[in-house]
This record gives structure tokens, C-alpha cells and sequence, in this order.
């Protein structure tokens, strides 16, 4: 991740760059963004262009993770549109029904988008928050190894 925010030539903001911050905020717990959103300056404030709304998405997954598509079942979604007063729009969507996380996450993707705040976000709240999401789910995956049976099939004498 860089530290300053890299534009397309038609000076929208990398695709890649925010996907991954987007994906961070939604990631996050709505503690955490609250808890950041406070330690900003006070004067920060949004306009909002959807009001948090909590709907349900289809999730689709692969057989064996390659094959044939299928639905797996639905899962809750809440998501935000705000404005900042500078112009920046942002989008919030978190699964579950949590309103005021989709609000905090629309809130910091329009700011993350502002290149006076980019630098100092992408620092301290997004690095800090990607390293605890990482760090956890590595722990995750640890456990899971310790747990791992591996199967395997004996030759019989009677398969000869």
C-alpha cells in the first residue's frame, strides 16, 4: 500500500487502492471506526446522499472452489452514501445490519478519497486496522493447521 493516493489520468482514484480500503473499513468493527471517526478533527462533517439500509444479497460459491457455480444462501448487507463538504462521495457496505459502521465506512472511504487526509488515514487507521485483521486471521488459520487430519488409502492385499 502507498502512502499517497494514486489517480487514473482521469484523476479518479486507483481502483485497486480503494478496493483495498474499502475492504479494510468493511472488515472493521463499528467500535473501531467510531473510536477513529472521534480522535478527528471535530469540524468534519458529511451530508448523506442514501441513508444506511440493510438489505439481503445472494452468495454464490464454486464446487470444490473451481467448479460449477451454485448458490450457497443469502446473507444480510447494510450500506451508506454520504458527501463530505469538500465534495468526495463515499459508499459503505458491511454485511450484517449494523447501520452506523456502513455509515462510519461511506464517512472514511469519501475522506480516504480526499488527498489533504489520504496519507494520514492510510497510516493510522487503515494500516492499524489491516494488521489486526491480518494478525487475526492468521491466528485463525494456525488453529486450524494444528487441528488438520490428513487421510490417506492403505493398499490391501485383496485389490491384487
Amino acid at each position: 500500500m502507498t502512502d499517497t493516493l494514486e489517480k487514473n489520468t482521469d484523476g479518479t482514484v486507483d481502483v485497486a487502492t480503494r478496493q483495498h480500503w474499502i475492504s479494510v473499513l468493511s472488515r472493521s468493527s463499528s467500535n473501531e471506526l467510531c473510536a477513529y471517526w472521534e480522535d478527528l478533527s471535530p469540524g468534519l462533517t458529511y451530508s448523506m446522499l442514501r441513508q444506511p439500509e440493510t438489505g439481503l444479497v445472494m452468495v454464490r460459491a464454486r464446487a470444490g472452489g473451481k467448479g460449477q457455480r451454485f448458490n450457497l444462501g443469502e446473507a444480510s448487507v447494510t450500506r451508506c452514501s454520504v458527501s463530505m463538504e469538500t465534495g468526495e462521495v463515499g459508499h459503505g457496505y458491511v454485511t450484517g445490519r449494523n447501520k452506523r459502521h456502513a455509515e462510519m465506512a461511506a464517512a472514511f472511504d469519501a475522506l480516504l478519497q480526499n488527498e489533504n487526509w489520504t496519507a494520514r488515514l492510510l497510516e493510522n487507521v487503515i494500516a492499524p486496522i489491516d494488521e489486526r485483521l491480518q494478525k487475526s486471521k492468521n491466528e485463525r488459520q494456525a488453529k486450524v493447521a494444528s487441528t488438520k487430519v490428513d487421510f490417506f488409502t492403505m493398499v490391501r492385499g485383496e485389490d491384487e
